[in-house]
Protein backbone atom coordinates (compact mmCIF):
# COMPACT_ATOMS: atom_id res chain seq x y z
CA UNK A 1 0.00 0.00 0.00
CA UNK A 2 1.03 3.30 -0.33
CA UNK A 3 1.76 6.17 1.90
CA UNK A 4 -1.36 8.36 3.19
CA UNK A 5 -0.92 11.36 1.95
CA UNK A 6 -1.29 14.70 3.77
CA UNK A 7 -2.48 18.01 3.63
CA UNK A 8 -0.64 20.78 5.84
CA UNK A 9 -2.49 22.86 7.44
CA UNK A 10 -0.79 26.46 8.91
CA UNK A 11 -2.19 29.46 9.96
CA UNK A 12 -1.10 33.15 9.00
CA UNK A 13 -0.10 35.74 11.45
CA UNK A 14 0.68 39.10 11.06
CA UNK A 15 4.66 39.65 11.31
CA UNK A 16 4.02 42.09 14.07
CA UNK A 17 2.57 39.55 16.26
CA UNK A 18 6.40 37.83 16.37
CA UNK A 19 7.01 38.60 19.57
CA UNK A 20 3.57 37.88 21.24
CA UNK A 21 3.21 34.80 19.61
CA UNK A 22 6.48 32.99 17.07
CA UNK A 23 4.89 30.04 16.21
CA UNK A 24 1.62 31.30 14.72
CA UNK A 25 3.79 33.64 12.71
CA UNK A 26 6.29 30.97 11.66
CA UNK A 27 3.91 28.90 8.92
CA UNK A 28 7.67 27.15 8.46
CA UNK A 29 7.77 25.90 11.41
CA UNK A 30 4.09 24.69 12.09
CA UNK A 31 4.59 22.70 8.61
CA UNK A 32 7.75 21.23 9.58
CA UNK A 33 5.62 19.99 12.71
CA UNK A 34 3.23 18.57 10.81
CA UNK A 35 6.02 17.20 8.60
CA UNK A 36 7.95 15.56 11.56
CA UNK A 37 4.42 13.88 12.26
CA UNK A 38 3.39 12.61 9.00
CA UNK A 39 7.14 10.57 9.21
CA UNK A 40 6.86 9.53 12.22
CA UNK A 41 3.31 7.67 11.08
CA UNK A 42 4.73 6.25 7.03
CA UNK A 43 2.71 9.15 5.54
CA UNK A 44 3.96 11.81 3.47
CA UNK A 45 3.16 15.42 3.01
CA UNK A 46 1.56 16.62 -0.23
CA UNK A 47 -0.08 19.73 0.48
CA UNK A 48 0.71 22.73 2.13
CA UNK A 49 -1.98 24.50 3.35
CA UNK A 50 -1.61 28.31 4.36
CA UNK A 51 -4.96 29.60 5.41
CA UNK A 52 -6.82 32.45 7.68
CA UNK A 53 -10.12 32.31 9.01
CA UNK A 54 -11.37 30.12 6.00
CA UNK A 55 -14.83 28.79 5.80
CA UNK A 56 -14.78 24.74 6.69
CA UNK A 57 -16.07 24.09 3.58
CA UNK A 58 -13.93 26.14 0.98
CA UNK A 59 -13.02 25.01 -2.21
CA UNK A 60 -9.39 25.40 -1.09
CA UNK A 61 -9.07 22.97 1.42
CA UNK A 62 -11.32 20.23 -0.58
CA UNK A 63 -9.47 20.26 -3.77
CA UNK A 64 -6.71 17.75 -3.39
CA UNK A 65 -9.12 15.53 -1.30
CA UNK A 66 -12.14 15.81 -3.72
CA UNK A 67 -9.32 14.95 -6.79
CA UNK A 68 -7.88 11.98 -4.82
CA UNK A 69 -4.61 13.45 -4.12
CA UNK A 70 -4.76 13.91 -0.33
CA UNK A 71 -6.09 11.24 2.22
CA UNK A 72 -6.21 13.34 5.47
CA UNK A 73 -5.08 16.74 7.14
CA UNK A 74 -2.66 17.19 10.16
CA UNK A 75 -2.27 20.53 11.58
CA UNK A 76 0.28 21.32 14.24
CA UNK A 77 -2.36 21.91 17.24
CA UNK A 78 -6.08 23.09 17.67
CA UNK A 79 -4.53 26.33 18.29
CA UNK A 80 -3.40 26.65 14.80
CA UNK A 81 -6.53 25.01 13.20
CA UNK A 82 -8.80 27.70 15.02
CA UNK A 83 -6.73 31.02 13.70
CA UNK A 84 -6.72 28.86 10.40
CA UNK A 85 -10.51 28.07 10.39
CA UNK A 86 -13.71 30.62 10.92
CA UNK A 87 -14.90 27.10 12.73
CA UNK A 88 -13.04 24.35 13.92
CA UNK A 89 -16.07 22.70 14.68
CA UNK A 90 -17.77 22.95 11.66
CA UNK A 91 -14.55 22.15 9.55
CA UNK A 92 -14.39 18.71 12.25
CA UNK A 93 -18.06 17.95 11.29
CA UNK A 94 -17.29 18.39 7.58
CA UNK A 95 -13.90 16.38 7.48
CA UNK A 96 -16.67 13.37 9.32
CA UNK A 97 -19.13 13.89 6.26
CA UNK A 98 -16.83 13.14 3.80
CA UNK A 99 -15.19 10.71 5.86
CA UNK A 100 -11.40 12.71 5.86
CA UNK A 101 -9.35 11.93 8.65
CA UNK A 102 -8.04 15.39 10.96
CA UNK A 103 -5.02 14.80 12.80
CA UNK A 104 -3.02 17.13 15.29
CA UNK A 105 0.45 16.90 15.56
CA UNK A 106 0.76 17.10 19.36
CA UNK A 107 4.31 18.19 19.96
CA UNK A 108 5.16 20.93 21.74
CA UNK A 109 5.77 24.27 20.45
CA UNK A 110 9.01 25.55 20.32
CA UNK A 111 10.33 27.99 22.72
CA UNK A 112 11.98 30.94 20.65
CA UNK A 113 15.04 32.40 21.36
CA UNK A 114 15.88 36.06 20.15
CA UNK A 115 17.64 34.49 16.94
CA UNK A 116 15.31 32.22 15.86
CA UNK A 117 12.78 35.41 15.98
CA UNK A 118 15.10 37.55 13.96
CA UNK A 119 15.31 34.37 11.31
CA UNK A 120 11.29 34.06 11.40
CA UNK A 121 11.44 37.86 11.05
CA UNK A 122 14.31 38.05 7.80
CA UNK A 123 11.87 35.25 6.00
CA UNK A 124 9.11 36.51 6.02
CA UNK A 125 9.89 40.15 5.63
CA UNK A 126 12.49 40.49 2.68
CA UNK A 127 10.78 37.72 0.35
CA UNK A 128 10.88 40.17 -3.01
CA UNK A 129 14.51 40.30 -2.25
CA UNK A 130 15.12 36.60 -2.62
CA UNK A 131 15.61 35.76 0.79
CA UNK A 132 14.35 31.99 1.17
CA UNK A 133 15.38 31.49 4.48
CA UNK A 134 18.78 29.83 4.14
Amino acid sequence: MDALRVAAIASLAPLEELDADPFAVDTRGQHAMCARWAAEHGYVVTRHLLVYGLRADHCGLWRDIDAGQVDLFVTANRRVLARALRSVEEFTAECERRGVRLETAGQDEPAYTSAMKAEVHRRLSMPTAGYDGT
